[in-house]
């Protein structure tokens, strides 16, 4: 029954990230649509369809005593606030991206963001790495650097993917609520902005929303697109190790990388090559550094010590 639970678990979470592997492909659809305006309703059709959700499994009650809760509790409604501007940004900054032709930035952006949200970690929360993560680090640093030597700047919309989602992670812990109920919470609290900003394009002639049947259906579309692979991870996360989610995470900007070269034919030149073998270096030692393998080869070696110690 257990490896039942782990294969269905695993299941899930490989589908959530293969979802977000293929979405570049959605945004490409609506190309000649603004970032802005995608990302508006990106937020109220998720908000819409999660209201929906919510209403069909009968979890409203459980959204209604969770409000109440944090309209109560200051720090909790300022972290949920917090959560909700930084998932928006980085919502934001990827449809950018994907539809500028940066989908390479994108890529790297989500494969150095484990190690972006192990050194929050470290800073914020006072975590300490053990020497194997240290070099994971560095590695990452390298390839990193390699792509802004070689550009001649820092590719900022890969650090700034990582850094926002690294920031979602960490100021959720501190709400700490079920996953249908957060991101309806979560995409509650933008709504507005996203409605009034939504407002103002209409009344400048700006809005693609009424500009044919195909647009507007894809943009209503996108709320389901973001929240069914967040629903099918939370219900993957219950079920497997963290050491396993830590594997499948790469599935998704492995399928990215594939579809930036060969499908959008981004530039992938033997730079990209050297820097992503660094950062994929890196995540190899990262990724067995907390696995069961690295916790028993480091027992074996020095006794019973701490991963991450």
């Amino acid at each position: 029954m257990k490896l039942s639970n782990e294969k269905e678990g695993a299941f899930y979470a490989a589908l959530s990230y293969l979802i977000w592997g293929i979405i570049p492909i959605y945004w490409k659809w609506l190309q000649d649509v603004s970032a802005g305006e995608i990302l508006a309703h990106r937020v109220l059709w998720s908000f819409v369809f999660m209201v929906i959700l919510l209403l069909v499994t009968k979890k409203w009650s459980g959204f209604v005593i969770f409000l109440k809760d944090i309209a109560k509790n200051r720090k909790k409604f300022s972290a949920l606030l917090l959560a909700s501007l930084l998932v928006s940004a980085n919502w934001g900054i990827f449809i950018w991206a994907v539809n500028s032709g940066h989908i390479l930035q994108t890529s790297l952006g989500y494969y150095i963001n484990p190690l972006i949200s192990v050194l929050l970690g470290v800073i914020v929360l006072k975590e300490k790495l053990s020497k194997a993560q240290i070099f994971a680090f560095s590695l990452a640093g390298v390839g990193v650097l390699i792509l802004g030597v070689h550009y001649g700047a820092i590719p900022w919309v890969s650090l700034l993917l990582a850094i926002t989602f690294g920031l979602y992670g960490l100021v959720k812990k501190m709400v700490n609520a079920d996953s249908a109920i957060g991101l309806t919470l979560e995409t509650m609290m933008v709504t507005p902005i996203a409605i009034g900003y939504w407002i103002y394009l209409m009344f400048t002639a700006d809005s693609q929303f009424f500009s044919g049947a195909n647009t507007s259906l894809l943009l209503m579309g996108a709320g389901i697109a973001t929240a069914l692979p967040l629903l099918y991870f939370a219900k993957g996360a219950q079920k497997v190790p963290l050491s396993m989610l830590g594997i499948l995470q790469y599935i998704a900007p492995t399928i990215t990388l594939i579809l930036g070269v060969f499908v959008y034919h981004e530039s992938f030149t033997r730079v990209h090559l050297l820097a992503f073998m660094f950062i994929w270096s890196a995540l190899v030692i990262y990724t067995l550094s907390v696995t069961k393998w690295g916790t028993i080869r480091t027992k074996k070696v020095k006794g019973k010590v701490k991963l991450g110690a």
